[in-house]
């Protein structure tokens, strides 16, 4: 039995490379190592006395359970329960639906998160910033703060009901595009389409990627990297000129100004020379460095933290509401997502 340590960095080499497609995954399940490190990450996190949904505890569990489940993945009797969904209440007065597994698929979903971000983090774009290892809002604001200096227009992306929406369909193409392993492939499936309990009434799951669910967030990127790498290529279409910038004609003039009434008031220290520099200082502040309307310049910039993005850009208004629509398409048409307009 390999050290699963060894296993994910073996994964995380290859996968480097973004044409290789992974094959056997599912061994991994077989390996009784990724669940003892499941059970430490899930132990972190929610402590050992934690009750899932179906009851049971964290601490109940035993080599004898972990042994009975590789058996049913061996075998595909593997049956995730269905999810306990709640809600939890919104920043906006709305609630949000939350689907609660029991320990024992919170466990195999643990290790499949754990295979799928060795193999997907290394070609994640450094745009996203959701759901991972060593990134956060935080850093999505440092990266605004950093790259969208000097940007005029914005566009908010707030993708509707993104996780409810996601297309069962779409997203397991995009996993075939890297793992060629059915199996794997079909274990993933079972837990999308496990379905939830509400008022103890079964409902069946056809789209979305539960939230609440442990891998849920990892297959989110991975459909929205799709996103990611259209926009990568909207950028290199859209960006041109050189590295520097026009110089806004006014700003130059005022500032050629300005250093004249300084040179003039070093000498003559007279107050209306002062108070004209004063007031040319004040005048400066308001006018932009960089010319408005250089057409031979253009820049997009964009960050991601899971379904809401933003989009800069530095060149006209016509241009930003163009790249909108652009990503408005691609969403409807390639991941069957829609833009939300509020």
């Amino acid at each position: 039995m390999r050290n699963s340590d060894d296993v994910l960095n073996s994964l995380a080499t290859q996968a480097i490379d973004e044409s290789y497609r992974f094959e056997r995954l599912v061994r991994n399940l077989y390996n009784e190592d990724f669940y003892f490190r499941a059970i430490g990450k899930l132990y972190a996190n929610s402590g050992a006395g934690t009750v899932g949904s179906d009851g049971t505890a964290l601490s109940g569990f035993s080599n004898k359970d972990i042994v009975k489940i590789i058996e049913q993945i061996k075998n595909e009797t593997y049956e995730p329960t269905p999810l306990r969904r709640v809600y939890i209440p919104k920043k906006n007065g709305k609630k949000r639906p939350l689907g609660m597994p029991n320990f024992k698929d919170k466990l195999v979903q643990e290790v499949i998160r754990l295979i799928l971000e060795a193999i997907y983090e290394p070609i994640f774009k450094d745009s996203s910033h959701g759901f991972r290892p060593k990134k956060s809002c935080h850093t999505a604001l440092n990266d605004i703060d950093i790259t969208f200096t000097g940007v005029k227009w914005f566009i908010e992306g707030d993708i509707k009901g993104c996780f409810d929406n996601i297309s069962h369909h779409i997203l397991l193409k995009l996993l075939e595009r890297r793992i060629k392993d059915e199996k794997f492939i079909r274990l993933i499936n079972k837990f999308l389409k496990c379905g939830y309990m509400e008022d103890w009434v079964y409902h069946k799951t056809y789209s979305g990627t539960p939230q609440g669910g442990i891998m849920s967030p990892i297959l989110a990127n991975i459909y929205l990297h799709e996103l990611d790498k259209y926009v990568e290529n909207l950028q290199s279409g859209f960006e041109k000129g050189t590295h520097k910038r026009k110089t806004n004609k006014e700003y130059s003039r005022i500032s050629s100004k300005l250093h004249r009434r300084r040179v003039k008031y070093k000498k003559s220290q007279d107050d209306e020379t002062f108070k004209e520099i004063k007031t040319l200082e004040q005048e400066l502040l308001k006018i932009p460095f960089y010319a408005p309307n250089d057409e031979s310049y253009r820049r997009l910039r964009y960050v991601r933290y899971a379904d809401d993005f933003l989009i800069g850009t530095i060149g006209s208004k016509e241009d930003a509401e163009r790249i909108k629509r652009k990503v408005g398409k691609f969403l409807k048409e390639e991941l069957d997502l829609e833009l939300s307009e509020e």
